[in-house]
C-alpha cells in the first residue's frame, strides 16, 4: 500500500550481516552459506537463486473462467515492485533472480490457470498505471484492498495486512490493544497507517486516564533496531511480513503483537488486483481457492514465515480500507 513504500532495501541488507553484528552477538537464526560461499538462508528462509517454488497443476475448469484472449496468449501478464521488500519480493543471492513470496503466489495461481508467468518489474506508481493501460493483466505486490481503489480495479484477497510490534528478544509483554501500549516508548515510520494507529492509541490511553505513548522516529530501519536492542524504545511498529523477517534474519527479537492494517475500522486485506472490468478477478479467485484447499498456498506462506496472514478463502472486492 502506498503508505508501506518506504519497506525498502534497508530491510534486504539484513541478509548480508552488517545489521546482524550490529545488533550485538552471533545467532542460530543469522545468515547460512553455501560450499561456494555467499548467504543462502537467512534463518529458516531460502534467499539463494535456486528456490524450489511450490508448484500447482492446471485445472481445467478454472482455467475456463479466464477470457479467451489471455488463454490463447497463454501468459500472464503480471507486474511486480522493483523495490527490494523481503520476503514479499527482492533479488536472490544471485542479484537477478527475482524472489519472494508474492511471486510464489501469484505462481501457484498462474499454474492453477495454465498461464506461464511475463512478470515486469517497475515503481509502485508505474504497477497501477500498468494496470490502467492494459499492460498487465494483474498485480500481486502487496496491495491493500481501499474503498478508493475499488473504483477502478477489481481485487481477489490471498492475504491479511496486518502490522507486528517487534520487541526485544525475551520481552514478557504482548500487545492487543492501546492500553498495552501505555507509557511506553514506541518507534514507527512517519506518515504511514502505523504512525495514525499509533496516535490514535496514544489518545485513548489519556482518555482513558493512562499514560500517553513515547513516539519515536529515525531515519532508517537499522536505527530503528539498534534502538531496540539498545533499550532506547520499548517496540517498533512496522508491516508484518518485514518485522517477520527481521525476527529470522537477526534472531535478536520477537513479534509481540499483530494487529490489522486498518486499526479498528477494518480488517486490512492484500489481493491479486486487476483491472475493474476486466473478466479476470474471477480467475483469480477461483485459482487461489483451489490453492488455499489444496494446502499449496499454505506451504508457501510458511516458507516465508507469513503464516499468521493467511486467509481461509479469497474474497472478490471485500470491504477495504476506507477513504481518506
Amino acid at each position: 500500500m502506498l503508505s508501506r513504500r518506504t519497506l525498502a532495501a534497508s530491510v534486504a541488507a539484513l541478509a548480508v550481516a552488517p545489521l546482524l553484528a550490529a545488533c550485538g552477538g552471533d545467532s542460530d537464526a543469522a545468515t547460512t552459506t553455501g560450499r561456494a560461499g555467499g548467504t543462502k538462508k537467512v534463518g529458516h528462509i531460502n534467499i539463494g537463486p535456486d528456490q524450489n517454488r511450490v508448484r500447482g497443476q492446471k485445472v481445467d475448469e478454472i482455467a475456463a473462467l479466464l477470457p479467451a484472449s489471455v488463454r490463447k496468449r497463454g501468459t500472464l501478464r503480471l507486474g511486480g515492485s522493483a523495490d527490494a521488500s523481503p520476503p514479499l519480493g527482492f533479488f536472490a543471492t544471485d542479484d537477478k533472480t527475482r524472489i519472494g513470496s508474492e511471486l510464489d503466489i501469484a505462481t501457484l495461481v498462474a499454474d492453477t490457470l495454465g498461464l506461464k508467468i511475463q512478470q515486469e518489474l517497475v515503481s509502485w506508481e508505474n504497477l497501477f498505471v500498468g494496470l490502467d493501460s492494459g499492460k498487465f493483466d494483474a498485480v500481486f505486490s502487496n496491495v491493500t484492498v481501499t474503498e478508493e481503489r475499488k473504483e477502478k480495479y477489481d481485487f481477489a484477497t490471498y492475504r491479511l495486512d496486518d502490522i507486528a510490534f517487534e520487541a526485544k528478544k525475551g520481552a514478557d509483554w504482548r500487545v492487543k490493544g492501546p492500553k498495552d501500549v501505555a507509557g511506553r516508548t514506541i518507534a514507527v515510520s512517519s506518515g504511514t497507517n502505523q504512525e495514525k494507529i499509533l496516535v490514535d492509541w496514544s489518545k485513548q490511553d489519556e482518555k482513558a486516564g493512562l499514560k500517553p505513548v513515547t513516539i519515536k522516529y529515525f531515519q532508517k530501519d537499522t536505527d530503528y533496531y539498534l534502538a531496540l536492542q539498545s533499550g532506547r524504545i520499548d517496540a517498533y511498529l512496522g508491516p508484518n511480513p518485514s518485522a517477520a523477517y527481521h525476527v529470522a534474519a537477526a534472531g535478536q527479537s520477537q513479534i509481540i503483537g499483530t494487529i490489522s492494517g486498518g486499526g479498528d475500522d477494518v480488517q486490512g486485506k492484500i489481493a491479486a488486483t486487476t483491472k475493474k472490468d476486466s473478466g479476470l478477478v474471477d480467475a483469480y479467485a477461483a485459482a487461489l481457492n483451489h490453492v488455499i484447499e489444496d494446502g499449496s498456498y499454505g506451504r508457501v506462506l510458511k516458507r516465508w514465515g507469513l503464516s499468521s496472514e493467511a486467509v481461509p478463502k479469497s474474497e472478490i472486492n471485500p470491504e477495504g480500507l476506507p477513504k481518506p
